[in-house]
């Protein structure tokens, strides 16, 4: 039987921190995979751009579901999926684990927004109750022991910083790990300091300490941080989450435009990738 890919991934943060880009798609995840890296994310924000709609939480379960089997095969690496407010209340926070775990993943993130929800890198967020999202968790939890005997991976997400406040999102991320959670995942901290604060809050845990995810996502509240540094701070694995896209629409937007200017490609051949190694 072969190893649960949440098993792999805790070996590869056992070892040192672990870089795991954004794939929109299965081309893109299988270009993940041979750039050489060891794990591989599917952002919500990503997915629902990607299909042409805001990053706010309308997309279903299915089509979710469906993306992260399509990273899943086309990277044959341990996929990290974000599954948004969890597509509704317990019930739904239940079959969304056994789905992500069918598609192929690691493990899944729920965040504690209010639906419908918001980028965590925009102002006006706002929170569902603390008791509310600690059931959403516990459901969760007993989802992944009924389907993976607890290997996949729960990761709680807390916008709590930017409603509420540092010592809040502290509290509510040590609440989620009493809930079961494995992973914690504090979103929209602004400074390194923040980082290893929160890092360290949750060293207070002892044996419950939860693995730590950190987002590098550009043009948002978190400064540009290497990853040697995220794992200086205390992070275990560090997503990011829209890179491939920005840059693959980036190029598309430029021959677009190019294109409409002149008439030809000729412009922009050197900006493609070859009919080999696409292909390949």
């Amino acid at each position: 039987m072969s190893t649960h890919p949440g098993r792999r991934l805790r070996e590869l943060m056992d070892r040192g921190v672990v870089a795991a880009p954004g794939a929109f798609n299965g081309l893109v995840a299988r270009a993940v995979r041979q750039a050489g890296f060891e794990a591989c994310y599917v952002s919500g924000g990503a997915t629902s751009v990607a299909a042409g709609v805001p990053d706010v939480g309308i997309l279903s379960l299915d089509h979710f579901a469906g993306v992260v089997r399509e990273v899943c095969d086309g990277s044959g690496l341990p996929v990290i999926a974000d599954a948004d407010t969890g597509f509704g209340e317990e019930e739904m926070v239940r079959r969304t684990v056994i789905e992500y775990h069918r598609a192929g993943a690691a493990g899944l993130h729920i965040e504690d927004q209010v639906f419908p929800k918001r980028c965590g890198h925009l102002d006006g967020k706002k929170l569902i109750p603390i008791d509310q999202s600690v059931s959403r968790l516990e459901w969760a939890t007993k989802a992944s022991q009924d389907c993976s005997g607890g290997e996949f991976i729960i990761c709680a997400r807390t916008d709590a910083k930017g409603v509420e406040g540092f010592d809040a999102a502290v509290e509510r991320a040590k609440a989620y790990v009493s809930a079961g959670a494995s992973m914690i995942f504090p979103e929209g901290l602004t400074s390194e300091d923040e980082f290893a604060r929160f890092a360290e809050a949750m060293k207070s845990l002892g044996d419950r300490r939860p693995y730590m995810l950190a987002n590098m996502t550009e043009f948002g509240k978190t400064p540009i941080i290497p990853l040697s540094r995220f794992g200086e701070l205390g992070y275990h694995v560090v997503i990011f989450p829209v890179s491939t896209l920005r840059t693959a629409m980036g190029a598309v937007v430029k021959l677009l435009e190019v294109l409409k200017a002149t008439g030809s490609v000729t412009h922009s051949i050197d900006g493609m990738q070859n009919r080999k190694d696409l292909y390949a």
